[in-house]
């Protein structure tokens, strides 16, 4: 695999990632809810915006929205650098795309956070946001200034709801129950997909470790 071939993987994503994110942010309401597809009700698109990171972890304030978004910053920057490293060292093709896959979706997280504060108005339950702040009144139209962005998400999974845990279960029974519960975008699920996969695969990813691992172990036995 060379360079480009992780170029182009990573721009499809970023461009599938950015199209959703701008659809929905200007075609929904805060916290709209629609459902597709009427064979799949627990297929839905649910519009929220995350200040942090994935499952709504932040830092407080202003500061740490732009410690964060540098964060994302420096992580893509050595993203880059290593994924030419991993092919210029001819690393396993599984890898190199898991590898990719988690670095788009850094990128396509670290647009949201750089820029859609400038060109986005502030989302609310009542109103559709229109796109404006690049265009429209010269990076004074927005939210937030750059570095200040929220990340848009929208796909939610709700497989098993309206149900509540088993009384019988401690300090959780009779709870009400739902699987699988948080909202997430193109983005968040390319880089869990890459990490799901290089651990499920990493010995085949790397199987002169695995080898020498269990050498070390029936040499101790």
């Amino acid at each position: 695999m060379k360079f480009r071939h992780a170029i182009v993987l990573t721009l499809l994503i970023l461009l599938v990632d950015q199209f959703i994110k701008i659809y929905v942010k200007t075609h929904f309401y805060m916290g709209e809810e629609r459902i597709p597809l009427t064979f799949m009700p627990w297929f839905r698109f649910h519009f929220i915006e995350n200040e942090g990171m994935a499952y709504g972890w932040k830092l407080a304030g202003s500061w740490g929205k732009i410690a964060l978004t540098v964060f994302r910053l420096v992580a893509v920057g050595f993203g880059t650098y290593y994924i030419l490293s991993i092919i210029r060292k001819q690393y396993h093709i599984g890898y190199i795309i898991c590898v990719t896959l988690i670095y788009a979706g850094a990128i396509g997280n670290l647009v949201d956070s750089l820029f859609y504060g400038m060109a986005f108005e502030f989302s609310d339950a009542y109103a559709q946001n229109l796109a404006k702040g690049f265009w429209q009144e010269g990076f004074q139209g927005g939210y937030e200034g750059i570095l200040h962005g929220r990340v848009v998400d929208m796909f939610y999974f709700p497989i098993i709801h309206d149900v509540s845990l088993p009384g019988w279960i401690p300090i959780w029974g009779g709870e009400p129950f739902e699987f699988f519960r948080p909202v997430f975008n193109l983005a968040d699920a390319s880089i869990s997909i890459g990490l799901i996969c290089i651990l499920i695969f990493q010995s085949r990813f790397f199987p002169g470790n695995s080898q020498n691992t269990s050498t070390t172990i029936e040499e101790a036995a």
